[in-house]
C-alpha cells in the first residue's frame, strides 16, 4: 500500500482503546499517515463517534472513503453493554459519581426479558444530557458540567435485537442490534426504570456496524507497526 493508496480511499478499521475519544484515534492516524508517508493536506474522519469509556470498532476513512462516511453511519450498529442494576449516575455510565441507590433483589431473566419487549423496534429516546448533542450551538455536556438544566429532545430509534449474554445480579451483559443514534447509556438508565429500579452502563464495546466486524479490526499499534514498512 501506497500514499496514492491512502489518499484514493482506505477504509480503516480500530479497535478503540479505553479512555480514548474517537477524535484522538483519528489525530494519531492523521499524524502518522503525514509522518511516514509525507501526507499532508490528506482527509480522515471516522464514521460514529465512541464514547472515550466505550471500547471496539470505530471506523475510520481516508481520502475519497470519507465521502462515504454518512452512508457508513446511518447503518445498523451491534454493541455488548454491561449494564449494572441498583445504581445511577447523570451520566448514565462511569464518568461522573454515583447520585441514586436501588433495590434490584427483584430483578431476574423473566424480568429482563419481559421489559426488553417495551424496546424493541421504533421508539422515543432521550440522549443522555451528558452527551455530544448540539444544544444553541453548544455541546449538552458543557452544559451538564457546569450545572446548567438544558432540554434535551428525543429522537426517533429502533432497536431490533435484545439478547441477554449473562446476567449475574446486579449486573447483565447485552447484545443488542440498534439504529444510528441509539445512546446505549440511555437504554441502561431507561431499562432500570422499567425495572423499578435504577440502572448505569458499567462498560460498552461496539462489535459491529453494518458489513463491518470488531473481528477485523486492528489496534492503533499494529496500525502504526504496518505503516512503518510502507514506502512514501
Amino acid at each position: 500500500m501506497t500514499a496514492e493508496d491512502f489518499k484514493a480511499g482506505q477504509v480503516i478499521l480500530i479497535d478503540k482503546p479505553l479512555t480514548w475519544t474517537s477524535f484522538n484515534v483519528v489525530s494519531k492516524i492523521k499524524y502518522a499517515l503525514k509522518r511516514q508517508l509525507q501526507l499532508k493536506d490528506l482527509k480522515v474522519g471516522h464514521a460514529g463517534t465512541l464514547d472515550p469509556l466505550a471500547t471496539g470498532l470505530l471506523i475510520v476513512c481516508t481520502g475519497r472513503k470519507t465521502k462515504e462516511i454518512e452512508s457508513i453511519q446511518n447503518t445498523e450498529k451491534e454493541y455488548i453493554a454491561t449494564i449494572e442494576f441498583g445504581k445511577t449516575t447523570p451520566s448514565y455510565d462511569l464518568e461522573t459519581q454515583y447520585n441514586g441507590q436501588f433495590p434490584f433483589e427483584h430483578i431476574d431473566e423473566e424480568a429482563i426479558n419481559k421489559a426488553f419487549q417495551s424496546f424493541l423496534g421504533e421508539s422515543l429516546q432521550v440522549p443522555p444530557v451528558f452527551s455530544a448533542k448540539m444544544i444553541d450551538g453548544k455541546r449538552a455536556y458543557k452544559y451538564a458540567r457546569k450545572g446548567t438544566e438544558v432540554e434535551m429532545r428525543p429522537n426517533i430509534i429502533n432497536i431490533s435485537e435484545l439478547e441477554i449474554i449473562s446476567f449475574e445480579r446486579p449486573v447483565l451483559v447485552v447484545r443488542i442490534k440498534c439504529s444510528k443514534g441509539t445512546y446505549i447509556r440511555s437504554f441502561a438508565y431507561d431499562l432500570g426504570k422499567a425495572l423499578q429500579s435504577g440502572a448505569h452502563l458499567k462498560g460498552l464495546r461496539r462489535t459491529a456496524s453494518g458489513n463491518y466486524h470488531v473481528n477485523d479490526a486492528i489496534s492503533l499499534d499494529t496500525f502504526q507497526e504496518k505503516l512503518v514498512t510502507l514506502q512514501p
